[in-house]
């Protein structure tokens, strides 16, 4: 675990003066404004992804060890955890293994415990699903090797969930180096499956590995020879392919946006809202996408612009039912708490915190944003009132 009593603007700081750079000398590596980062390392603006990535690829230093991640477990529950994790590890380096000393149950039998765990990843349920995952993933890799045709093809599809669960919750605890192995073996198992939309997702988490490393330029060309595969399928306008498209266009915006291109990523998020409205609906299958989800990213990709009146804009247009996964409604509130920083507006920044706390608090507590807005809303406020430092504490940031 990487000590939290520091942030990303020491740790950017500290990179910086290792390879013996200036400010100056760092803004010309990374794009990034002289006065940005200089607010930044003075701890008076939060490191936004896009300032993590750009100066993790400047300065040859990982994007967690920037973040500090992964961060140490604060309570029993985070510790049991992290102690999955190397069950995962090793799960996952065993995937081309045939396991045949497990027990495996028929698929219909293991099928509905891997749809559970998927309602587990999307309630952002992480230390129920860190416990159901490993013995989930060795089951279903001792049934794909025993397993032919269609029935084999099934039990990939299976396998493409568990690797996306295992993915998701790596990535929540800042495991960033398991969370892209994950990402691998989905896209494998996604093949074998031949499922068109586990496909579509893999390439949607593979695309995200590429955006948040800082190759942005690489991840929007890359999912444009995604969206080339299935173009010719949109005029049928069935669901899974429209799903496809939408997604990836969604994460095209994201990339977009962290390269500053705020025009394009607007074009992205308008083709996806084109799509979400061809559909009407929001589906929650391997893909959650619809008119709910695109509002939700909406926000997420004006926040990622600095545009904090637009973000704002768009979150009071949207409903958000209570049906919708809370990894997602929990995300959009830690989306909003960043809004709200950049506008100045400090007790709406914790009043979307502690939304989000209540909706999600496993996902809360380790994400990386979150800690980021603490910190700078301390900074700001002389008092820390009892507020700020009870969040603060909860989350294991050192103040």
């Amino acid at each position: 675990m990487i000590d939290d009593s520091a942030g990303v603007a020491e740790r950017v700081a500290q990179a910086r003066k290792l390879k013996g750079w200036s400010q100056p000398r760092l803004a010309m590596e990374t794009q990034i404004s002289v006065a940005l980062i200089r607010a930044v390392e003075q701890g008076r603006r939060p490191a936004t992804p896009a300032f993590a990535s750009a100066c993790s690829k400047a300065l040859r230093v990982s994007v967690a060890e920037l973040l500090g991640q992964p961060f140490a477990p604060t309570t029993a529950e985070d510790r049991e955890m992290h102690a999955s994790i190397a069950l995962l590890r090793t799960e996952v380096a065993a995937w081309d293994m045939p396991a045949p000393e497990i027990e495996a149950r028929p698929m219909a039998k293991l099928s509905e415990d891997v749809l559970a765990s998927r309602r587990l990843r999307r309630d952002a349920a992480s230390p129920k699903l860190a416990a159901a995952l490993p013995p989930l993933l060795i089951e279903a890799r001792a049934l794909v090797h025993r397993s032919t045709g269609h029935v084999r093809e099934q039990v990939c599809a299976l396998l493409a969930e568990l690797y996306y669960n295992a993915r998701s919750l790596a990535h929540k605890l800042g495991y960033q180096d398991l969370a892209a192995l994950a990402i691998d073996r989905m896209t494998w198992a996604a093949g074998e499956s031949g499922d068109p939309l586990w496909i579509a997702a893999a390439q949607f988490h593979r695309a995200t590995l590429l955006t948040n490393g800082g190759d942005w330029k690489t991840a929007q060309a890359y999912l444009e020879r995604c969206r080339a595969q299935i173009e010719n399928q949109l005029g049928v306008g069935d669901e899974p392919t429209l799903i496809a498209w939408g997604g990836l266009h969604l994460q095209s915006g994201l990339a977009a946006a962290r390269a500053g291109q705020r025009e394009m990523a607007d074009i992205h998020l308008a083709e996806a809202t084109a799509t979400a409205d061809r559909i009407g609906h929001d589906r929650d299958q391997i893909l959650v996408f619809g008119p709910t989800n695109v509002g939700i990213w909406s926000v997420a990709l004006a926040v990622e612009a600095m545009d904090s009146a637009e973000a704002i804009r768009r979150a009071k247009n949207l409903h958000i039912p209570s049906d919708t996964p809370r990894s997602r409604s929990g995300h959009h509130q830690i989306d909003l708490a960043r809004a709200y920083q950049l506008q100045g507006n400090r007790a709406l920044v914790m009043d979307s915190l502690m939304a989000g706390r209540l909706l999600a608090p496993s996902m809360v507590r380790y994400h990386p944003m979150v800690h980021e807005t603490i910190r700078v809303l301390a900074r700001e406020d002389a008092r820390r009132t009892d507020s700020i430092r009870g969040f603060a504490a909860w989350c294991g940031v050192t103040l």
